[in-house]
């Protein structure tokens, strides 16, 4: 699957959005991809994740023997993916502000472990990801994401293989061209509603 047919993917889906958005990373953009929107749909989810596996078995040499994401958003793309993949699906989330495995979930040093991520910007989620899985003991190999909308320059610490690398604009709150400082801005992602 191509990085075009990822994103036509998004814009089928209503899910490619235009106007002034506050990333979860805290940036600001012109473009939002409403992963949410994409997800409502089993069969659209299936044929990425179905992508995203084929890219990790085609990339990835190590035995994996889990897949991780974060809470919220990795868990509809990392459970799929799992399937895909037929491993066994865990997630992390926050507790105490600091991402950690809850509800009964293990690994061990023997694990071998793929994030799994739905869109990434600074990398900032998956690197937090990444250190409650290495508390563990366990070794990531790689993390895996639909869209990298950092133009492959967000560092998450491990290879990331993403189906779309897009360098969509981002800012900081100080630094918005005049076209963005015009529209009022919206919050349309998950971080901070965690509880």
């Amino acid at each position: 699957m191509t990085a075009d047919e990822v994103l036509d993917e998004f814009r089928e889906a209503g899910a490619l959005l235009e106007g002034h958005f506050i990333l979860s990373s805290g940036l600001r953009s012109p473009v939002f991809l409403q992963k949410a929107l994409v997800f409502r749909e089993p069969a659209r989810t299936e044929k990425l994740c179905k992508a995203m596996a084929e890219a990790v078995r085609a990339k990835v040499q190590d035995n994996i023997t889990a897949i991780v994401s974060p809470a919220l958003g990795g868990i509809i793309p990392g459970y799929e993916t799992a399937r895909q993949l037929g491993l066994p699906f865990l997630f992390v989330e926050r507790e105490d502000g600091e991402f950690r495995l809850r509800r009964g979930f293990q690994l061990t040093a023997a694990d071998r472990v793929l994030v799994v991520e739905d869109i990434v910007t600074t990398g900032l989620s998956s690197r937090e990801c990444i250190d409650a899985i290495s508390k563990t003991g366990a070794k990531v190999v790689a993390e895996c994401c639909l869209v990298d909308r950092s133009g492959g320059r967000a560092d998450v610490g491990v290879p990331l293989i993403a189906l779309a690398t897009v360098a969509f604009p981002a800012y900081a709150e100080d630094a918005l061209p005049p076209e963005l400082e015009r529209i009022p801005a919206i919050k349309p992602g998950s971080r901070g509603l965690e509880a």
